[in-house]
């Protein structure tokens, strides 16, 4: 112990920055590992909070039959039902987050009696008013409404004021990600609001809550089935939704986020064991005279390696509780990105399990890392340690010698101290490379979501058109469709439904169009989309469920119809769980042989798409049952993951500075040290403190620049993967993220001016030493 802590006091600067590193990789660590371990608790918890229903079910008046209901209370498992009138806009508009967003939107009477799903408000106002509204929290978090805001409801052209009274949390339809979210009014106000609007938007919500949340999905699809196995002409909507599903599309950016957190934890443990290994061999080449001394009285190998060990044993435990402990003062701001993401409240909970995992991970690796570099102590001879650990002769072999070599003087002194230091240069390439590549990999992320979202929006499945419409069930979608063709403006318009079928007895969201080629996102990555009305394109979700690929021939099912279909082609998408599939309209019509498609997905040029609208809604309105803006729904949904990704790369970017700022200051620092008294002749015989500056801003910057076109050309090329790696859960096989080159420089250029300043700044030091000083010494 004594021992240890006098190696410690001796090298105070260096022990300060494995201190940091150590600090900063247990916060990281820590923080991913307490999210992604409790992320799922979370869910669970939060809807035994609320009690919010495990499975819910959105239909019309006309479509329920009491039928539906029986068969929920006699399903296995259900341990209790309940069934409420609601207000359903199927397609309503609002401001949300940067943009306008579209979303169905179901509104309930805040002051009936229910037992699943209670409205538990989490802030309100104490005054009333006749037009107040009940939002659920993602609307603060994420949405930009604050209490008291003024919100306005657009349906079926038709505007509807409000005012924000309260906000309160809710699992299941809580966020826009879903397609769907939740409002309430004040009974007054929702049987007013009943009263103006018509019977298609009069609905029934069935709600069930079971033993094993688990099997909500399948009570899901059993369910739906049921309904559509009994549907008539009059069933027009139905949507069902279950914990499972809610759970994981909100958990999906959550992890990926936590994971990049894990990742970035393991770069800055590797640096920190990179420069241990650099510590220990520099501690045992500067000490060789006190461990032969300690030898020669009688200290064994072991015991000075264990003063060795216990030194870094001792700054490890320290800095990982210090970073544990501030990993809990900076959860809240993680837990702001969860809540934005989620729409819930993140409690954060003390997890000791996690806590151990992180400090014994960081303590083992540190303990392999300081055994296997100080080793060598066992084989040093205490007579050879006396002498400095010259066994015989140390002589090296003299590269570009001065009187031959050609270029200038400064720059070949600089190149020769570069390969004197070999070991110590391997260190730092090494650690910029890692560095150079997360760097990069953090820009490449928040441009593809924050400025060019074209890749982004793309995994979801999106087809990124300008504008969406509704058609009319009594209106010929093929002549509307002909007919805007014609518009000014427009580029193209295709048909492209999503609807739900069952392939091989798995539900699967199924693209309709006859068109593909058309398309402008083809997510298909292998194979092609079908032409054929016998030919579909699959997931490779779905592919992995039903264990069938390219060439195969599988089932589908739609309403009371099945066919047998070729698979054509493989696919990827976040959307829908990857739960997707592609037919063409001939294909979907040997099931269904009425079907005629309701979707147009309109591409305009020189005009805006809210002028658009308008023209389309005074031309051909009355075929029409509602538009959406798709870029602007879009920028409104995409708004919660710039925030979180811009977040990420910060931190990313701050560490990056912290670590190159630290590993350049204890390189330069030590090698000033064991150079003293060569730096002293050289200032003796003219050097000036400036040109000894540059020859060790010069030696490095080789050594960095390689580091940086390593890490990015890494980058480059690998960036893609990686994320397809992280999404592949989601529903991803391959990625195309926009990767400019300026993204890359940018990081690049940015990584080599700061080594240079800083190993400049670092230098300075050199100013203090003098030849007398040394004399006099």
């Amino acid at each position: 112990m004594n021992l240890a802590m006098a190696n410690i006091r001796k090298s105070k600067s260096a022990t300060a920055s494995l201190f940091i590193f150590i600090l900063v990789a247990s916060l990281l660590l820590n923080i991913g590992l307490m999210v992604i371990t409790q992320l799922n608790t979370f869910f669970d918890n939060k809807i035994e909070q609320l009690k919010d229903p495990h499975v819910t079910f959105v239909m019309d008046h006309e479509s329920y039959q009491p039928t539906y209901r029986e068969f929920l209370e006699n399903y296995p498992g259900v341990t209790e039902t309940e069934i409420e009138d609601i207000i359903n806009m199927d397609i309503a508009n609002f401001t949300f987050g940067n943009g306008e967003l579209t979303s169905s939107a179901i509104i309930f009477n805040a002051d009936a009696n229910r037992n699943i799903g209670k409205l538990k408000l989490v802030e309100k106002l104490n005054t009333s008013s006749t037009n107040d509204i009940f939002a659920p929290y993602s609307f603060k978090t994420n949405g930009g409404y604050e209490l008291g805001d003024h919100f306005t409801l657009t349906y079926q052209d038709k505007e509807y004021e409000y005012r924000i009274s309260g906000f309160f949390e809710t699992t299941m339809m809580g966020t826009n990600n879903i397609g769907v979210m939740k409002f309430m009014l004040p009974e007054t106000s929702y049987r007013q609001l009943a009263d103006e609007l018509d019977n298609r938007s009069k609905a029934l919500i069935l709600s069930a809550m079971m033993e094993d949340k688990i099997q909500s999905s399948n009570l899901n699809n059993d369910f739906i089935q049921e309904v559509q196995s009994q549907a008539n002409e009059s069933t027009s909507y139905i949507l069902g939704l279950d914990i499972g599903l809610v759970k994981n599309v909100n958990s999906l950016t959550i992890n990926i986020i936590a994971t990049i957190l894990v990742a970035f934890a393991t770069i800055i443990v590797l640096v920190s064991l990179i420069v241990i290994r650099f510590r220990v061999s520099n501690s045992i080449e500067d000490g060789m005279e006190n461990i032969g001394a300690l030898k020669a009285i009688g200290y064994t190998s072991w015991q000075i390696l264990s003063s060795i060990i216990l030194q870094f044993i001792l700054i490890v435990l320290c800095a990982s509780v210090v970073g544990i402990a501030l990993s809990y003062v900076l959860m809240p701001f993680f837990g702001g990105i969860i809540s934005t993401l989620t729409g819930l409240i993140w409690v954060q909970e003390f997890d000791i399990i996690i806590n151990l995992v992180s400090i014994n991970l960081v303590s083992f690796c540190v303990v392999i890392v300081t055994l296997l570099s100080a080793f060598r102590v066992r084989k040093i001879l205490p007579v050879a340690a006396l002498r400095g650990g010259i066994h015989t002769h140390s002589f090296r072999k003299n590269h570009f010698p001065l009187e031959q070599a050609r270029g200038g003087l400064h720059f070949l002194l600089a190149i020769k101290s570069m390969l004197a230091n070999a070991k110590q240069n391997m260190m730092i390439l090494l650690i910029i490379i890692a560095l150079t590549f997360a760097t990069v990999f953090s820009a490449v992320l928040y441009y593809n979501v924050a400025s060019d979202k074209t890749a982004f929006v793309n995994i979801f499945g999106s087809e990124p058109a300008n504008v969406f419409l509704t058609v009319k069930s009594d209106a010929d979608t093929r002549d509307l469709l002909s007919d805007i063709e014609q518009m000014d403006h427009v580029r193209k318009v295709n048909i492209f439904d999503l609807i739900e079928t069952k392939v091989d007895d798995q539900t699967v969201y199924t693209n309709v169009t006859d068109r593909y080629k058309q398309l402008e996102n083809n997510i298909v990555y292998e194979g092609r989309q079908p032409v054929h009305e016998n030919e579909i394109s699959i997931s490779w979700v779905v592919s992995n469920q039903i264990n069938k690929g390219i060439g195969d021939t599988v089932e589908v099912e739609y309403g009371n119809e099945a066919s047998s279909y070729i698979v054509t082609g493989l696919s990827q998408s976040i959307g829908n769980l990857g739960q997707v599939a592609a037919v063409t309209m001939e294909g979907i019509q040997q099931l269904h042989s009425d079907y005629k498609g309701k979707s147009l997905y309109v591409y305009l040029d020189g005009i805006s798409n809210k002028d658009f609208i308008k023209n389309v809604q005074s031309q051909y309105g009355h075929h029409i049952v509602e538009t959406l803006d798709i870029d602007e729904n879009i920028e409104s949904q995409t708004g919660m993951y710039t925030t979180a990704v811009f977040a990420v790369m910060v931190m990313v970017l701050t560490i990056t500075v912290l670590v190159v700022v630290m590993i350049l200051y204890l390189v330069i620092k030590t090698m000033i040290i064991k150079r003293k008294k060569e730096f002293g002749v050289m200032k003796a015989i003219g050097y000036s403190t400036i040109q000894l500056m540059n020859q060790i801003s010069i030696s490095f910057l080789p050594v960095i620049i390689t580091g940086v076109a390593i890490g990015g050309v890494l980058g480059f090329y690998f960036t893609n993967p990686m994320l397809s790696l992280l999404l592949s859960s989601a529903g991803v096989k391959r990625l195309d993220f926009t990767i400019h080159l300026p993204i890359i420089l940018l990081p690049c250029v940015g990584i080599l001016i700061l080594a240079y300043l800083v190993s400049m700044f670092v230098s300075r030091s050199i100013k203090k030493i003098s030849a007398y000083a040394l004399i006099t010494e």
